[in-house]
């Protein structure tokens, strides 16, 4: 169960406590569901019960033992515990960390994208300054992802080498807005690209693809109507700090990630440590983590044994960023925020490199079901993290 379905669920549990009469609320369109904060407990936690309180006319733990009741015995829970002024905190059964892992798994590298046109057109505007630009060619990649039509565009002529060196994508035309999209057609000075939802670019190795090695074609992305009912079309400016210095020296990898990861309004730092082979570079813990659960995939078939969800232990930070994901990817396209998927991407790196060192048996031990669970579980770690490195235009090597 990731929060979004936990969100669902919670939502569910509030509706039908206004439909038998223990609730007097309007219910909201979100629950926002998070890892526990101090003093909570469990594996997820949300604060809808304070939320509704005032509304309710009833203490926030009264309206949280309400929906507690109703949500204990709700599938894949397998613990509601109410804590401070009215929190309710979740215990998922242990097999719902496999459930995860699966969803993981047969969607790849597109776990988390959404299926299907959202209706959203959003254009993306941008000055002629390298940073703006990796940015807002970024965000145009995370929008797709989420189903939204992104066209850019920029105030003046990008460097050809901010395409060469750095990937940014120059190649579409105006065409496919028009396709879903009757209010504005045609050329703009200036354009730099059209991104079509769900679709593929393959003429950089940053792009996100359909497959993910491990992955499966079947998978089951969030799914959106066939038919949305068009929405505005959304015009936005993106205009970070300007880079102080030449990122280009850095290579496409390095620049990319030294334009991206700080916030908008934090200053890049160039050249920093992008390019350390070292643990103080948050870059190379992501794509090291990444790496490491390559290898062990190899190294695992080469022992003759292969990855199967089941119960791990000790591995809830993990499985809890893993379910974040989603959600991540949301709040990013919401937001255009492309540093928040930065700093997930650090997160999960972190909480998966304390798991790899049990993958494998070890000396004559035989590979055994928490064996194949743990490889698992490293394999989706690492087409999230895969995932999430091409949407910001980063390649993920299997080697480093």
């Amino acid at each position: 169960m990731t929060p979004v379905e936990l969100s669902r669920t919670v939502l569910h549990a509030v509706r039908r406590a206004v439909d038998e009469g223990e609730l007097s609320v309007t219910v909201p369109e979100r629950a926002v569901v998070t890892p526990p904060g101090p003093g909570g407990c469990g594996d997820y936690a949300t604060n809808i019960a304070l939320q509704l309180a005032g509304a309710a006319g009833q203490p926030p733990r009264r309206v949280a033992e309400i929906l507690r009741a109703r949500l204990a015995g709700e599938a894949l829970i397998g613990d509601v515990v109410v804590t401070g002024p009215g929190f309710l905190n979740f215990s998922l059964e242990r097999n719902a960390s496999a459930l995860l892992v699966e969803e993981i798994l047969r969607s790849g590298r597109r776990y988390g994208h959404a299926e299907g046109f959202s209706g959203a057109i959003v254009r993306l505007r941008c000055p002629a300054e390298v940073r703006a630009v990796v940015v807002t060619d970024a965000l145009a990649r995370v929008l797709r992802s989420q189903g939204d039509l992104a066209r850019v565009e920029c105030a003046g002529r990008p460097a050809p080498e901010w395409e060469t060196v750095l990937g940014v994508d120059s190649s579409h035309s105006g065409s496919h807005t028009a396709s879903h999209s009757g209010s504005r057609s045609g050329s703009h000075p200036g354009s730099c690209f059209d991104s079509q939802p769900g679709g593929h670019s393959d003429s950089h190795p940053g792009s996100h693809s359909a497959s993910y090695p491990g992955g499966h074609s079947g998978s089951h992305p969030r799914t959106r109507p066939s038919r949305p009912s068009p929405l505005p079309d959304l015009d936005v400016t993106v205009h970070p700090v300007p880079v102080p210095a030449d990122p280009l020296p850095l290579g496409r990898d390095a620049a990319r990630w030294a334009l991206l990861y700080p916030a908008a309004h934090d200053r890049p730092r160039i050249p920093g440590d992008h390019l350390a082979q070292r643990e103080t570079n948050p870059l190379f813990r992501v794509r090291y983590a990444h790496a490491r659960t390559r290898a062990l995939l190899r190294n695992a078939a080469d022992l003759g044994f292969h990855p199967e969800p089941g119960p791990v232990s000790d591995a809830e930070t993990l499985l809890a960023a893993l379910g974040d994901h989603p959600r991540i990817l949301t709040t990013t396209a919401t937001h255009r925020s492309p540093d928040r998927l930065a700093r997930h991407l650090v997160a999960v790196a972190d909480a998966t490199l304390p798991l790899l060192p049990a993958v494998l048996p070890l000396g004559d031990e035989k590979p055994s079901a928490a064996h194949r669970a743990r490889l698992a579980l490293a394999e989706a770690a690492g087409a999230v993290l895969a995932g999430g490195l091409s949407l910001l235009g980063i390649d993920a090597p299997d080697h480093l």
